[in-house]
């Protein structure tokens, strides 16, 4: 068995010649791909993981049924029992992701915390001085957006690269999709204003390779994933990575740079995915939103990415993907005709993780937050819009997951993308069906009322785990309450997201819950432009998307109130969102109110305090942004057509 790496003399894939086959000793065979973990030992955290999980849902599954029991079995019991079984797996998942990410972040080895040896034990190669001696491309898609937004942000990638070790390492792309013609000749003329300002006109005339480049196709075959597998057949062989950015992302040269330097010594690293948070925004929806996610994400990540190992998850974007397996293996597979949920792959990121792997390439996180950021939907209504969009492309997993020759842990992760959405419409199954309870003559008294109480607010720590593994972590880690403006701030913010994550996840589920219900149906959502920016919401507006969640909401308050009264009351955390949907769809677009959070530092994250260079560029970007519409006397450059 021979491989194409040099190792150092531990045993460990040392950066440098890996043109020159060494034949590996015994030892070596037992280990992942790049050689970063023994195998056993994935598979020993995957057993106990596994574990864990199923036997913390077998036990809700007991503790149910003796509380649904009590009385005989009706039709109603069995109905709750099993949308719940179907229900609760996700859930369990939180749980125990974010606990062992918050076991991993505070256990003490040798008298000391080493959590990222643990779970990433790549990222130390990412510190080094090594040089830079790859190419990476750096390549935004964008379909149908705003131009100076997405284009502002991609220069002030390149104006934080410039800043590193080797500038000249990288080259730029804008690859458009765009298909109204109006915005594809404002990206022209603000790509053209972006290329004379850095200085790179005269050198692309003279015919040097142009480190800036816009390409337009004029059919969108493929999607987002067609259109970087364009640039990869166009351009991808003189590039050894390329790193993908949507319009929305902003990455600072200096992460880069990092992930650059980790996937140039560890050569079997074919997707490096780095950890996306939410950017600095004066959306109201959007600053609960992201700090509620910054909180739930760092245990959560650290958790799953402790058992994914060389299995990781790819989200499409802010990732350093290596060019050449990507290109010969991730060819995304054809649906069959007339697939339920649409004929052309729609969520590419994690199938193109699954065949990496399969490839004989490790897929890898990144769990550190550092660098790296995504702009969050301002509204409700785009929130529901983009979840919607996640929720076919994922359903579309149910025709791979018989592929052949994965591994085990990738077969997992497209069933887990699955269940990520069939658990939304078994959760708003369980709350008509608790309402409709009190009709089988089955009141719950003594014991079993108190074990249905105990139940009702595990389910809701469940429901909150992962957020509240953020909370504490932030509380116990010295210094970090400080970087979020102090601890009563940080406390106020935190009981205002609670609040808000369980009214979007009511209004959220019961939506999705619809769209999938259409679907049966033939309904089909198309991928497009987002808007980005906060902006005032009409009553009229948010009525029309959202009445059926009121009407819902009123249908189960009044069979409540002919039921069992009480169960109102009790169910206010899961239900109070559908009667509520307009009013918080309303108040999270207010720029109003937005501004004043902002002003006030209501949900602020570390970067509202202490705003790292890269973003201040893109916030005086934002700011001097101009009129689109205007040509300025600017040319337009040469445009690459497809």
């Amino acid at each position: 068995m021979t491989i194409h790496q040099q190792f150092d003399g531990a045993g460990i894939p040392a950066a440098g010649d890996v043109s020159r086959p060494l034949r590996l000793r015994p030892h070596w065979i037992g280990k992942t791909p790049a050689g970063i973990q023994r195998r056993h030992l994935l598979k020993r955290r995957r057993t106990v993981f596994a574990f864990l999980n199923v036997a913390t849902w077998f036990a809700l599954i007991l503790w149910l049924g003796t509380i649904l029991r009590a009385g005989g079995w009706s039709g109603i019991d069995i109905a709750i029992m099993s949308c719940f079984a179907l229900a609760a797996p996700w859930g369990v998942l939180g749980i125990w992701n974010a606990l062992t990410g918050l076991w991993l972040l505070y256990r003490r080895q040798d008298g000391r915390r080493n959590w990222l040896a643990q779970v990433a034990p790549y990222a130390a190669a990412g510190k080094a001085d090594a040089p830079i001696r790859s190419r990476t491309a750096i390549v935004m898609t964008i379909c149908n957006e705003a131009p100076e937004r997405a284009i502002a942000r991609l220069a002030a990638v390149r104006d934080s690269l410039e800043r590193t070790s080797a500038p000249e390492a990288y080259d730029y792309f804008i690859l458009s999709d765009t298909n109204d013609d109006a915005i594809a000749a404002v990206e022209a003329r603000e790509f053209a204003r972006w290329q004379e300002q850095a200085g790179l006109v005269q050198s692309a005339a003279a015919g040097a390779q142009p480190r800036l480049v816009y390409r337009r196709r004029d059919r969108n075959s493929g999607f987002k994933a067609g259109n970087i597998r364009d640039f990869c057949e166009r351009w991808g062989s003189r590039y050894d990575f390329f790193l993908p950015l949507d319009a929305d992302s902003l990455m600072s040269g200096e992460t880069i740079e990092r992930m650059v330097r980790i996937c140039q010594a560890w050569p079997r690293i074919g997707i490096l995915q780095s950890l996306v948070v939410g950017a600095p925004s004066n959306s109201l929806f959007a600053r609960i939103f992201q700090f509620g996610m910054r909180q739930g994400m760092r245990p959560y990540a650290i958790g799953s990415a402790w058992w994914n190992g060389d299995c990781g998850q790819y989200w499409g974007h802010n990732a350093l993907v290596r060019t050449e397996p990507f290109l010969e293996h991730c060819e995304l597979p054809e649906l069959p005709e007339g697939a339920l949920f649409g004929e052309r792959i729609l969520s590419h990121d994690q199938v193109e993780a699954v065949l990496m792997r399969k490839a004989g390439y490790e897929v890898r996180v990144l769990p550190i937050e550092t660098g790296s950021w995504e702009d969050n939907p301002p509204d409700l209504l785009e929130f529901m819009q983009r979840d919607t969009r996640w929720c076919q492309g994922n359903l579309q997993y149910v025709h791979l997951l018989g592929m052949k020759n994965i591994e085990p842990t990738s077969r997992f992760q497209l069933i887990w993308a699955v269940m990520m959405f069939l658990n939304l419409p078994a959760w708003t199954s369980i709350i008509a069906l608790i309402a409709l309870k009190p009709l089988d003559g089955e009141p719950l008294t003594g014991v079993t009322a108190i074990s249905a109480i105990g139940f009702y607010v595990f389910f809701l720590l469940m429901f909150l785990a992962p957020k509240l593994a953020g909370y504490a972590d932030i509380a116990l880690t010295r210094g970090e309450l400080a970087r979020y403006g102090g601890g009563l701030r940080f406390a106020v913010s935190a009981t205002f997201e609670i609040v808000f994550s369980f009214l979007l996840a009511a209004v959220v589920s019961f939506r999705t819950s619809i769209f999938m219900a259409g679907l049966l149906f033939g309904k089909q959502i198309r991928w497009g432009g987002q808007h980005r920016d906060a902006r005032s919401m009409r009553f009229a507006t948010a009525a029309s998307a959202l009445w059926p969640h009121l009407l819902f909401g009123l249908a189960i308050y009044a069979i409540a109130m002919q039921t069992a009264p009480q169960l109102i009351l009790w169910s206010l955390p899961l239900t109070l969102g559908y009667v509520l949907a307009i009013p918080f769809a309303i108040a999270g677009a207010s720029p109003r109110l937005g501004a004043l959070a902002a002003r006030r530092r209501i949900c602020a994250i570390p970067e509202d305090f202490n705003l790292p260079p890269v973003l201040a560029q893109m916030a005086r970007a934002d700011g001097l942004s101009g009129d689109a519409s205007e040509n300025n006397g600017k040319r337009t450059p040469a445009i690459a057509t497809s």
